[in-house]
């Protein structure tokens, strides 16, 4: 028998506050470390700037698109430490995503055609708003590849829904919100035939191809797209591109871009001139001006659009008769359109140019009331002439894109794609204030909530396309590059640089930290996909393995199965070739961060399972065979025991006589100094327990959850006692020892969150009560 005196001795050691304090700090002074490292004090000021020091928080959190890695990036602002990998439309191990059941159905709802679709190219992510704020309740993201719009609940930062365009075959200009989160704005990118249309050859482009906006209708308080109350603009055959929403006087109307308004269909194989070069001979391209408000009404009262494929399609003939559409020339090759936080001007910028026009609201509405437009396109749509709408044209560099604005009245940051820069302007004075290299050829940027009402300016991001000699080699895929800027003076800074080793970020939003409430557990036994108790929740003791046939033979085994420090039950399944098997794991911790996985050989299972969580995995037991499993998540001391054995036994099967043979036997004198050890254990927990009881431990929530949990593990070592002494009264000495050992790896667990809550309240100021 193992000797636990060294475990007891610490836990002691623990309670009573006898070990070291800390460690020891280095005596090198600041001086000689720079100078080792080659370090100046514009380095170290840039280095304290963004320093989170152990166990602080960031400001913000920024959430990036994952591009090719069909993934959404969360990571702290200033500190830049990676956070999440949110898995959204490809499968993500670590969290089980794609994996459990619950999740397959999720991904489930983006099959295109038939097909499951398991790769996606995330772009753009937007934050749900209440009066064009940040509410911190929901993101959404697009998938460029294949038309969709996944919805992910801020709770838990979970995806909870994917829907797919029924119209689109390409997109690019998703997702933007409006500012009280009614629609999600997605815009085609490349025109196509509208889905079901088959195939139309390329010689009828202009006449079949088209492009669109859909306004996808969202449910705030269910936390779900409604696509039976969504709407699409039919377009014309330009390639749209992003999108913005109005705001204060422009609520109601939405911007988007568009690009090779030539309708140029390339050919390069065929000697033509190649897409490029036909998509880029005119001087300007077209904003798309939709009114939204007015559509939602008319559509909800019937008298305009039609179903097409579950759609409702508003057509271009109907959004021209009621006023709903325009055109407004803007930059050659535009690539994103952005409305100022007073919402009385809209930002665009042309790949091609090197100017940034602003556009001025009333002087639009005006033409829209006198009807005054320079002529009409190949489709019907007025055109407002240019001259009679722009305010101003900027000079901020060669090759603009994107622009984000700062909480300072009129001040804008617009990427320099070309010139590798950031620009600083004023957009109210046309006047460019300061201009900053980044490294290299930077796509988006982001301000701090810089495109809502109220942005709160202080730090920006560069997503920048090329990296080149910022990192470490690392092979010819290099990492994307995210550098941070400090904007909160006259002058810009750059303060660091952040690898993404995760696909190519197109875009990100920032929220103040403060504004999301994220779970820490779930409510036990809970389907985290669908927000609601899982039918297959189990509590502690109820664990249970179900076994039904079909009149066929096919048969079906349940398997209702919990996860506890360190545990797995049941920890033997006993399953026929050739059934189906179905396996139902749920967490029973309450402490923060006391995860539980579940993988087996050879069938594809991995879950995790969150505090509450009910996980489920289903599969063919289609081999017999000895199938191992375990728990993925280092979660205790005794986390290589959590274990377990499907067997699959084969058909007709009959066990052996006889039972299992003990590897080892234990005495009464084995029991006894088990139990010893056991009494010591708990005069340790009875300090810890007398430590926090004395203090204000229930205005501390992570010290109640943590009690909780505590409370349950000596609830089940009472459990585990009442078994021991039970073999004891029978001198089944084997049993007898085995569950008092049990019943002392409760207690450890009951020490391990008692002593991680002594430390909480002693780190966080608790104080003594009588």
């Amino acid at each position: 028998m193992k000797v636990r005196k060294p475990l007891l001795a610490s836990l002691v050691a623990l309670t009573v506050g006898l070990t070291a304090g800390g460690q020891a700090w280095s005596q090198d002074t600041l001086k000689d470390v720079m100078k080792k490292r080659g370090l100046t004090e514009k380095d170290i000021l840039a280095a304290a700037k963004t320093y989170t020091p152990t166990g602080g928080r960031d400001e913000y959190l920024a959430f990036s698109s994952g591009g090719q890695s069909g993934q959404i990036i969360v990571y702290g602002i200033p500190s830049m430490r990676i956070l999440k990998y949110i898995g959204v439309f490809t499968p993500e191990p670590w969290q089980g995503y794609g994996f459990d059941d619950e999740s397959k159905e999720v991904l489930a709802q983006g099959r295109i055609e038939g097909k499951d679709i398991v790769y996606g190219d995330t772009h753009h992510p937007a934050l749900s708003e209440t009066n064009g704020d940040y509410n911190g309740k929901y993101l959404f993201i697009n998938d460029k590849a294949n038309p969709r719009i996944a919805v992910i609940d801020l709770h838990d930062f979970e995806t909870k829904q994917i829907v797919v365009n029924p119209l689109f075959r390409s997109e690019h200009g998703g997702a933007f919100v409006t500012p009280n989160t009614e629609y999600v704005m997605e815009a085609t990118q490349y025109a196509h035939p509208y889905t079901g249309s088959g195939f139309v050859p390329l010689e009828k482009f202009n006449e079949k191809y088209r492009g669109g906006l859909t306004y996808w209708k969202f449910n705030m308080e269910k936390g779900k797209i409604e696509p039976e109350n969504s709407f699409t603009f039919e377009l014309p055959p330009y390639s749209q591109d992003l999108s913005d929403a109005g705001k204060g006087p422009t609520y109601g109307w939405g911007f988007t871009n568009s690009f090779c308004s030539e309708r140029y269909v390339g050919g390069i194989e065929k000697g033509r001139p190649p897409f490029e070069a036909g998509c880029s001979s005119k001087d300007t391209d077209f904003m798309h001006v939709t009114n939204w408000k007015k559509a939602s009404e008319l559509v909800k009262a019937g008298k305009i659009g039609k179903k097409v494929n579950g759609m409702t399609l508003i057509s271009m003939k109907e959004a021209v008769a009621n006023d709903l559409l325009y055109l407004i020339p803007e930059p050659k090759s535009p690539h994103g359109v952005d409305v100022v936080p007073t919402g009385d001007k809209i930002v665009v910028s042309g790949k091609l140019d090197s100017h940034t026009w602003v556009y001025d609201w009333k002087k639009i509405q005006a033409a829209m009331k006198n009807k005054k437009f320079e002529s009409k396109d190949p489709y019907g749509i007025p055109i407002i002439a240019l001259k009679d709408v722009l305010d101003k044209s900027v000079a901020v560099g060669l090759g603009p894109l994107h622009t984000q604005f700062d909480s300072k009245k009129c001040v804008a940051y617009t990427s320099i794609y070309v010139d590798s820069m950031i620009t600083k302007w004023d957009y109210c004075k046309g006047k460019v204030l300061d201009q900053l290299p980044i490294h290299y050829n930077v796509g988006h940027l982001m301000a701090m909530e810089g495109d809502t009402v109220k942005p709160d300016g202080k730090y920006l991001v560069a997503l920048n396309k090329l990296a080149i000699d910022r990192f470490n080699p690392v092979g010819p895929l290099h990492p994307q590059n995210h550098q941070l800027i400090d904007i909160s003076g006259d002058k810009m800074q750059l303060l660091y640089d952040m690898p993404i080793p995760l696909g190519e970020p197109h875009y990100v939003v920032a929220i103040k930290a403060d504004k999301l409430k994220p779970a820490i557990r779930y409510k036990s036994g809970w389907n985290s996909r669908k927000d609601e108790r899982s039918p297959w929740k189990t509590r502690a003791g109820r664990e249970k393995i179900e076994r039904t046939c079909d009149a066929s033979g096919k048969c079906t085994v349940n398997v209702y199965g919990t996860a506890i420090r360190s545990h797995l039950t049941p920890e033997i399944i006993e399953v026929t070739e050739g059934d189906t098997v179905s396996i139902h794991v749920t967490n029973l911790e309450r402490a923060e961060d006391e995860v539980h996985g579940y993988a087996m050989y050879g069938h594809n299972v991995q879950l995790s399972v969150e505090p509450g969580k009910t996980a489920s995995t289903t599969f063919v037991a289609d081999k017999a065979g000895v199938y191992p499993y375990y728990c993925t998540e280092f979660c205790s001391a005794l986390h290589l025991e959590m274990q377990g054995y499907l067997l699959v036994q084969p058909k007709g099967y009959k066990a052996e006589k006889g039972g299992m043979v003990a590897g080892t036997n234990y005495t009464e004198a084995d029991y006894k100094k088990q139990v010893q050890t056991n009494i010591d254990t708990q005069a340790v927990i009875n300090q810890v327990v007398g430590f926090i009881t004395s203090h204000n431990y229930k205005d501390f929530p992570p010290v109640v959850a943590l009690v909780e949990d505590a409370t349950d593990q000596l609830g089940f070592a009472k459990e585990a006692k009442a078994k021991a002494e039970a073999a004891a009264a029978k001198k089944d000495w084997n049993n007898a020892m085995l569950w008092a050992n049990q019943w002392w790896q409760y207690q450890v667990k009951t020490a391990d969150m008692g002593l991680r809550a002594k430390t909480y309240l002693e780190e966080h100021g608790a104080k003594k009560v009588k």
